[in-house]
């Protein structure tokens, strides 16, 4: 039984897996971390390994801590990826979009694949179907517009997402709405009508925070999974001990 952490800036996620099923998920605090893992351990006692993507400064503690009673696999850049990258700048890709490419080569093989992460950024990576990495996009979350229209004005109010706004506001806080989700909505639906447009045989995946709230707004036919990143380790993680 596998136990998965995404140590994150703000929060860590965990995951317990029985192979590839995912069994229960949970958020954790840095302030207490221990505790919280105890718990989980405590519910699942059958755990033996564990793995990461990231690791912070927060994290080196916690690990060291879980090195003394369980196996530690790290997904680190240097191991073997089922993909050819051939991004410009290969040392910039950041680890959970190339963790998130190698699970959408090994779920949907012979196929091309657009991976969107609807978290902090928007994140479009495009995996062709003889399992090359192109490159993809990157442009501001769902929050963080919000929190830009805040930021970066005197007088506009800090807002969080509001259900299926009315494409005409009818006041500011209406119109921030229109704006910012129904932008990311015609943004998303734009990236995904070029690329269906351009490639045959593809498959979108949106995944991250946002991928449920933003699956509802989209017309196109997409596989809506916000536990992708979490399910492509563990994939990466038999890829690469399997082989």
């Amino acid at each position: 039984m596998l136990l998965i952490l995404d140590f994150g800036n703000t929060q860590i996620k965990a995951a317990v897996f029985e192979g590839t099923t995912l069994l229960n998920k949970y958020w954790l605090s840095n302030d207490n971390l221990e505790i919280e893992l105890e718990n989980i351990f405590l519910t699942y006692p059958q755990i033996t390994t564990i793995g990461h993507v990231s690791v912070t400064h927060q994290s080196i503690e916690a690990l060291d801590y879980l090195r003394n009673r369980f196996e530690v696999f790290a997904i680190e850049r240097t191991g073997k990826f089922p993909f050819l990258n051939a991004y410009a700048t290969p040392e910039t890709l950041g680890m959970d979009r190339m963790v998130l490419a190698a699970g959408a080569v090994l779920r949907y093989p012979a196929q091309n694949r657009l991976v969107i992460d609807a978290g902090t950024c928007v994140t479009y990576d495009y995996i062709s179907a003889d399992d090359v990495y192109r490159g993809g996009a990157i442009s501001p979350g769902l929050q963080m517009r919000y929190e830009a229209l805040h930021h970066h004005t005197a007088k506009l109010p800090l807002l969080k997402a509001s259900e299926h706004p009315k494409l005409v506001g009818n006041s500011t806080e209406n119109s921030i709405h229109s704006g910012v989700i129904n932008g990311i909505q015609f943004e998303l639906e734009g990236f995904i009508n070029n690329y269906c447009e351009e490639k045959e045989n593809i498959i979108i995946i949106l995944t991250g925070g946002d991928a449920n709230f933003l699956a509802g707004h989209l017309k196109n036919t997409i596989f809506a999974n916000p536990n992708f990143l979490l399910e492509s380790i563990v994939l990466l993680h038999q890829y690469q001990t399997n082989d």
